[in-house]
């Protein structure tokens, strides 16, 4: 199954909602595949980074569904986020992990997933989320979207993607500086609230 076609399917289903991801080719899939999402997706974010941030946004917007596009490497890094997921239990928080068994930015090195004895939905379940589950189907993985973004509890698909790219899509063009002002002043204006403010002039 491929990421983008996962992907596409997913942003069929979204529209208000915010969208936390990672590195590597996943930004540029995201970016053509989410057009309406551009505004309201972090991009760029470090391995290990994605879900914790997407779990504060989470708590920081209780009444926002938030989505957390992770990776089999990323969340490798930072295990530990799911045992703060199964104890705290976000009701608004859906987390997809892209398994492709390897690290594909850095030219492919397998994760440990790759193995066949490491279950990332299994760890989910182990540390508490109930709902966790692995998808390998493209029909599998858009039922898992549409019962996770529907659950009052933290929801967990691992769609186990093959490392192709999608071949000959845009680049996204903006750098991570540009892409963090353009998420923070969407949701200051869908939420109505100020987060950094008029920059101050001495």
């Amino acid at each position: 199954m491929k990421r983008f076609d996962c992907m596409t399917r997913l942003a069929t289903r979204l529209s208000d909602e915010l969208v936390i991801l990672s590195l590597g080719a996943s930004v540029d899939e995201w970016y053509n595949a989410a057009p309406h999402m551009r505004e309201a997706s972090l991009f760029q974010q470090q391995l290990g980074c994605v879900t914790p941030q997407a779990f504060g946004l989470a708590v920081g917007l209780p009444e926002r569904r938030i989505i957390s596009l992770d990776t089999d490497g990323g969340l490798l890094f930072n295990l530990g986020i799911l045992a703060t997921l199964g104890n705290e239990q976000p009701k608004n928080l859906f987390i997809v992990v892209w398994d492709n068994e390897q690290y594909q930015s850095i030219g492919g090195p397998k994760t440990h997933t790759a193995s066949g004895r490491v279950d990332l939905a299994g760890i989910a379940r182990a540390s508490g989320i109930d709902h966790a589950y692995t998808a390998t189907t493209l029909e599998e993985f858009d039922a898992h979207c549409e019962a996770g973004l529907k659950a009052d509890v933290p929801y967990v698909v691992v769609a186990k993607v093959s490392g192709t790219v999608q071949p000959e899509i845009k680049r996204k063009h903006s750098d991570g500086r540009e892409d963090k002002y353009i998420f923070v002043r969407h949701v200051e204006k869908t939420e109505g609230i100020t987060i950094m403010g008029p920059s101050e002039h001495n």
